[in-house]
């Protein structure tokens, strides 16, 4: 269950899904994103990522879900102009409890919501390792584009719920799938919730290669 320490915190509704472990490039042209950029690195702070379930990234009144990712930045860069680029990485799940006002940007009381205590074993470890590997080769005969990953140094000496994570984090999947891995109660559930998601991308690559492959060579991710 979320925690019960609210903390306001100023959030960047976007139109993907952060998870916690990976890792996002912003770039930052928007004043009210600027300023928020601003608070966070002349004060080292976290902002969270917020899924836009309805609406646009730009100018405001979008419809934005309650469960979020605090993200750190790691690498930022200020261009004369006052626009910025930025590398963030995830860093724990949140829940919203109430959207502030949007002034001087987005800003939202958040609780930290940690996985459950679930426990994965090694026989399901192996086998959720297996199928991602699969579904990465399928991608790559269909002809999308897939980062190269060597999947077992990826997850190496992590723990159940960030392992989860990084296999989640993994594999080409939209924005919807992601907010539901992210929601998952922990470990265990997360990759209950993946294997239901990978069902629906082999379908998808399956298709492709029958079909002759993707021909314009984008990602699957929606």
């Amino acid at each position: 269950m979320p925690g019960r320490e609210r903390a306001e915190t100023p959030m960047f509704p976007l139109g993907t899904v952060l998870l916690p472990d990976g890792a996002i490039p912003l770039h930052v042209f928007e004043e009210r994103y600027r300023a928020l950029t601003r608070r966070c690195v002349d004060g080292g702070e976290p902002f969270g990522v917020a899924l836009i379930e309805r609406g646009s990234e730009v100018g405001g009144g979008d419809v934005r879900t309650d469960v979020a990712t605090l993200a750190t930045i790691v690498e930022h860069e200020e261009f004369p102009d006052g626009r910025w680029a930025l590398i963030a990485v995830g860093t724990e799940r949140v829940v919203v409890e109430e959207w502030l006002p949007d002034d001087p940007y987005p800003r939202a009381l958040v609780t930290s919501w940690p996985d459950e205590d679930q426990t994965i074993g090694p026989e399901t470890r192996a086998e959720a390792i297996r199928r991602i590997r699969r579904v990465i080769a399928m991608a790559a005969e269909a002809g999308y584009r897939v980062a190269g990953i060597d999947v077992d140094a990826a997850v190496e000496g992590l723990d159940d719920s960030a392992f989860s994570h990084r296999l989640a984090g993994s594999v080409p999947v939209g924005p919807l799938d992601r907010q539901r891995l992210l929601c998952a109660a922990g470990p265990s559930d997360r990759l209950r919730v993946l294997d239901d998601v990978l069902d629906g991308v082999e379908t998808l690559m399956m298709a492709a290669i029958q079909s002759g492959g993707n021909a314009d060579g984008e990602g699957a991710e929606g």
